[in-house]
């Protein structure tokens, strides 16, 4: 039986199966990263869904596993050594399963930091674009006056959409034939930006090919179609 009272997150979302990696999250596009992750894996893992909207994550015990207050965060019981770890940060979490298991992240030294790269394109540029993006056409910031943080964002995320849709051509995923975490990584925010943020006409999202054709290979996948939707929301 492993032992988490060192986390005090572990006492407002006490662990049924403390053997198990604990996810502490909400299916957002940075949320269904590490559930989808860890469907495909196969990992055993417990969920506990964070109410975001009741500021949940900004609790004290929430904060003292993830001091920036976001979710995705895990513990994994049995971490480096055997000892149990707590990670934020969902790039740093998908390429910490990767290494454990040694999935979903290429052996070869060249193509697993070229993986690597993807993950770290999609954390600092497409997600906070497409993010200020649905911020802007469908949350408060629609009501602005002033279109030009709008225009700015969406201008920047097409700009980013065409990056990938010139990577994916030829491509069946983004590493070629292999399904990785950069897949992972991006596909939740492509999914979003296009149908919960309601953008796709802004960006033209019609007008591209390879982008949609990989988006639904990706949402054909079991473990993905699961991901999405883990943890269920209260």
């Amino acid at each position: 039986m492993s032992d988490l009272s060192a986390f005090p997150i572990a006492t407002r979302w006490p662990a049924r199966h403390p053997d198990r990696i604990q996810l502490y999250s909400v299916p957002t596009p940075n949320g269904v990263k590490v559930s989808i992750m860890l469907e495909e894996l196969g990992l055993p893992y417990e969920p506990h869904a964070i109410n975001i909207m009741a500021n949940e994550s900004w609790t004290p015990e929430f904060l003292s596993l993830n001091p920036n207050g976001k979710i995705p965060a895990i513990i994994d019981p049995d971490g480096p050594g055997g000892k149990p770890l707590g990670l934020f940060e969902s790039g740093a979490i998908l390429q910490y399963l990767a290494e454990k298991t040694g999935k979903l992240l290429p052996a070869d030294p060249a193509r697993r930091i070229e993986t690597i790269q993807w993950v770290y394109w999609q954390m600092g540029g497409v997600g906070p674009m497409f993010g200020q993006v649905g911020f802007f056409n469908k949350f408060a910031g629609r009501d602005y006056e002033d279109k030009r943080p709008l225009q700015r964002y969406v201008t920047e995320s097409k700009r980013l959409l065409g990056v990938l849709e010139q990577r994916l051509d030829g491509r069946q995923w983004i590493m070629d034939d292999d399904f990785t975490i950069a897949d992972i990584a991006l596909l939740g925010w492509v999914r979003n930006l296009i149908g919960f943020y309601e953008a796709g006409e802004l960006v033209e999202y019609d007008s591209l090919t390879h982008v949609p054709a990989w988006l639904a290979r990706c949402l054909a996948r079991p473990a993905v179609e699961r991901g999405l939707n883990i943890p269920a929301r209260g």
